[in-house]
C-alpha cells in the first residue's frame, strides 16, 4: 500500500479538526482571561515598563514579531526580541530592569525559555508567560500567567495554541492601551474568526501542488502571518519557503523573482497595504505566479473588526489550505518527518 494511500481525508487530520476550534478556544480565552489581563494592564499603566522584552521559539516568536508591532504601533513602546541563546548557552546577564520580559510558549518546558525567564526576574523584569501548560515549570517562574486555554494540541503542526497567542497579545494591548478601537474588535474576533475558516482558498492549493520553493510576504502586523505560513510549508508540505518583509524583499531576494516563480502575498488591511499591492502587481508583471490575500485579493480576507485582527483571520484560512495543500503533496501534516510535538533546546 502506498503512502499516498493511506493519508487521512482533509477533515480528519489533527490539524483540520484542531485549526477549525480556534474560534471558539480564542472566545473562551477572552473570557477566562479578562479579569488577569485586566489587572495586569492596569499595573502597566500605573507603572510603564521602559521597553518590552519577547523571548520564544519556533510559532511562537511568530507570534512575538505580532507582539512587537502590536505594542509599538498601538502603545509607541519598544519591543525588542531576546536571543534565547545570550541567557542560555552564553550567560550573558542583560540590564533588563523594571522591563516587561514576555515569555511565549506551548509547553512551557524548554531548558533556554526557562533559563532566560529566570534571568529576567534575577535581573529585576517583570516576567509574564503566555502559555498553554498552566503547570508547566515556566508559569511556576512568571510573575503573571496568561494561558492560552486551547486544551490539548495532537498535531506536531501547532494551530489552535499559535492563534491563541496572537489572541492573547491583541487582549493585552487592548486592554493596556485601554481605548474603544481595539477593546471593541475583541468581542467580534471570534465570529471573523469562523468566517476566515470558510474563505476558498482553493486557489493556493492547486497552484503549488507541484511548487518547490516560494517566497511569503508581509509586512508590519502581517509579517507574524507571512512567518508562521513560510514555517508551515516546510513542516507540513516539504516544501522550501522563504518569509520577507515586502520592504525587505526588494534588498536582494527579489532577484530570484522571475517567470513562474511562487510568491504569496499578504496584504494587510492598513498603511502597508498599497505597498504590498503595488509589489504584487511588479512581480505578475515579471510573469511571477503571484496570490494575494486582502478583502479584494485572489485569496478572499475575512472582514476584520480592526487592523490588528487581521494577521489572525488571515492565517485561519491559511490553515486550512496549507492542511489540503500537505495531503495533495503526499504529507500527513500531523506528523512531519524529524519533528516532536515539544522541542526542547538549551
Amino acid at each position: 500500500m502506498s503512502e499516498r494511500s493511506t493519508l487521512p481525508a482533509e477533515a480528519d487530520t489533527l490539524m483540520f479538526q484542531e485549526a477549525r476550534q480556534t474560534a471558539d478556544v480564542v472566545a473562551a480565552q477572552f473570557s477566562r482571561n479578562e479579569a488577569v489581563i485586566r489587572t495586569l494592564a492596569q499595573q502597566l499603566r500605573n507603572d510603564p515598563p521602559p521597553f518590552v522584552a519577547t523571548c520564544a521559539r519556533g510559532s511562537s516568536d511568530h507570534a512575538a514579531t505580532y507582539a512587537k508591532y502590536l505594542f509599538e504601533t498601538q502603545l509607541g513602546i519598544v519591543t525588542a526580541s531576546a536571543s534565547p541563546s545570550v541567557g542560555s548557552v552564553y550567560e550573558a546577564k542583560q540590564q533588563l530592569k523594571d522591563a516587561l520580559y514576555l515569555v511565549i510558549s506551548q509547553s512551557g518546558k524548554s531548558p533556554d525559555l526557562l533559563r532566560n525567564a529566570a534571568a529576567a526576574a534575577e535581573a529585576g523584569a517583570r516576567v509574564v508567560a503566555i502559555v498553554n501548560a498552566e503547570d508547566s515549570p515556566l508559569a511556576a517562574l512568571a510573575d503573571t500567567v496568561i494561558p492560552l486555554h486551547a486544551g490539548p494540541e495532537r498535531s506536531v503542526a501547532a494551530t489552535k495554541s499559535y492563534l491563541g497567542s496572537l489572541a492573547a497579545i491583541l487582549q493585552l494591548a487592548a486592554h493596556w492601551k485601554n481605548q474603544p478601537p481595539l477593546l471593541q474588535a475583541l468581542p467580534q474576533l471570534p465570529d471573523a474568526l469562523r468566517a476566515a475558516w470558510q474563505s476558498d482558498w482553493s486557489s493556493l492549493t492547486d497552484g503549488l501542488a507541484d511548487a518547490h520553493n516560494l517566497f511569503v510576504l508581509g509586512r508590519g502586523l502581517g509579517l507574524a502571518a507571512a512567518q508562521e505560513a513560510a514555517l508551515k510549508f516546510k513542516e507540513t508540505c516539504g516544501l522550501h519557503a522563504e518569509a520577507y518583509s515586502s520592504a525587505e524583499v526588494k534588498h536582494g531576494p527579489m532577484a530570484l523573482v522571475g517567470p513562474g516563480f511562487p510568491v504569496l502575498c499578504f496584504a494587510q488591511p492598513d498603511e502597508t497595504e498599497a505597498g504590498t499591492l503595488a509589489l504584487a502587481r511588479e512581480f505578475r508583471g515579471r510573469g511571477a505566479q503571484v496570490w494575494v490575500s486582502s478583502e479584494h485579493g485572489d485569496l478572499p480576507l475575512a472582514p476584520a473588526p480592526n487592523p490588528a485582527c487581521a494577521p489572525l483571520l488571515t492565517i485561519q484560512s491559511f490553515y486550512r489550505a496549507i492542511n489540503a495543500l500537505a495531503l495533495r503533496r503526499g504529507h500527513n501534516p500531523d506528523v512531519p518527518p524529524h519533528l516532536n510535538k515539544i522541542t526542547e533546546t538549551v
